[in-house]
């Protein structure tokens, strides 16, 4: 874990990371010149992969800012820090995710390396069909968009305790995040509305939202992603066969 000189060295405001996230943040932060070190308490029972999801990053980066030989280090009540490195820090600062707008559609990026065999009992969160195939658009979100109308069930597509519940994540709206296992989270946005709240355990195919339409979307839709060690996965390949 970092110590407050090494947290010092970090620099990169987070809305490089996450835009608009200067604006929600509520938690703790330092003053480093005239940039803000973004810190985060760690709770009981977090990991390394659920605060990633929470802020928007990867687990990698995250281990790679707080210097953690091991990812399963992380102890109630310690601290991790938000920002890349800054200039006095060990190498360069991460460059900033280009605005939706100006970043051209990316190619969905892999699927993990040694992705575990998996015994999970999945099933669809939303009946309608699948409006978009797995892709990464713009902004940066992956998964795949299942249409439907306004107020549709949207379910856990399996097990698991829901990890996040809210709309504070820019980009996803009324957004759900399951935690399935040590691996595998789903993630649920734009809904209408949440009928769960962080903490709540939950079995397949139970309804934890409201289906909602995406800003500025003609049509109501589920935007659905499952990531492994916090890479997103395509998500039709763990999904049951449709008949």
């Amino acid at each position: 874990m970092l110590g407050t000189s090494s947290r010092a060295l970090a620099g990169a405001l987070i809305f490089l990371l996450m835009p608009g996230c200067a604006t929600l943040w509520d938690g703790d932060w330092e003053e480093d010149g005239h940039r803000r070190i973004y810190l985060y308490e760690v709770q009981p029972g977090d990991t390394l992969g659920r605060i990633a999801w929470r802020h928007g990053l990867r687990p990698e980066q995250l281990q790679r800012w707080n210097e953690l030989t091991n990812p399963d280090e992380i102890q109630a009540g310690s601290y991790l820090v938000l920002n890349p490195p800054g200039e006095d820090g060990v190498g360069e600062p991460e460059p900033a995710d280009p605005a939706p707008e100006e970043a051209p559609p990316s190619e969905p990026p892999p699927p993990p390396d040694d992705a575990p065999d998996y015994d999970l009992d999945w099933v669809w969160p939303a009946d309608g069909e699948v409006r978009r195939s797995y892709a990464t658009d713009s902004g940066g979100k992956s998964g795949i968009q299942i249409g439907g109308s306004e107020g549709d069930t949207v379910r856990a597509a399996a097990d698991g305790e829901v990890v996040y519940s809210g709309s504070g994540l820019r980009g996803y709206g009324n957004l759900v995040i399951v935690m399935h296992d040590d691996r595998f989270l789903s993630a649920y946005g734009y809904n209408r509305a949440l009928n769960v709240e962080e903490g709540d355990q939950v079995g397949g195919g139970d309804a934890i939202a409201e289906m909602g339409r995406a800003p500025g979307a003609d049509e109501a839709s589920l935007h659905f992603e499952i990531r492994i060690d916090g890479e997103v996965v395509d998500p039709e390949d763990y999904l049951p066969p449709r008949d």
